[in-house]
């Protein structure tokens, strides 16, 4: 009897934190789904309109201070992937952004967040655009609940710096993953 009700306590606690887990979505983009073309990068033979889907969370964990977005996709023909975009400094009172706050000229990103370099070599998205004939290539898309207002880095650091930074300042990270390929 005993060890029934310690089991139900445990589960009901369990089920509690699984509520109030960080959770990421995309209107725009469907966990497990096929990236469209309007998110997918024009240039080096892709022809998509290279916007910034719409992002948005909930659950973050007490004593979130800021946020973190990344978006990489393991599988690029690199040696270490390839990272599309990278985001930091996002107010904790943010919960969503908006189509297109990957474009810098936009302006579409909250005050204060730091896009930085991604590897096309410049700050802000770059959409999905595997090498034509390989096998569809999976994006991460990751938010970060950072326990800091400021992780540090500036808008030149490389995903592999802010990632650094991110190890030493994450609460909570949650993560949905996408396919493209040509």
């Amino acid at each position: 009897m005993v060890k029934t009700q310690i089991g139900l306590a445990l589960a009901a606690t369990l089920v509690c934190t699984a509520a109030s887990a960080l959770e990421l979505t995309s209107p725009d983009i469907k966990a497990g789904g096929t990236i469209a073309s309007e998110y997918v990068y024009s240039g080096f033979g892709c022809t998509g309109k290279d916007v910034s889907p719409a992002l948005k969370w909930s659950g973050a964990p007490a004593g979130t201070k800021s946020f973190a977005l990344m978006v990489y996709d393991p599988d690029a023909p690199t040696g270490s992937g390839f990272w599309h975009w990278v985001m930091f400094d996002i107010p904790a009172n943010v919960s969503e952004l908006p189509q297109g706050a990957g474009d810098l000229k936009a302006g579409k990103a909250p005050t204060g967040a730091v896009q930085s370099r991604t590897d096309f070599g410049v700050p802000g998205y770059g959409g999905p655009c595997p090498p034509q004939g390989d096998p569809a290539h999976h994006y991460h898309f990751m938010l970060f609940a950072v326990n800091t207002d400021k992780l540090g880095p500036t808008a030149d650091a490389s995903a592999a710096f802010v990632g650094f930074n991110l190890h030493f300042h994450t609460l909570a990270k949650a993560e949905f993953v996408a396919t493209y390929g040509r």
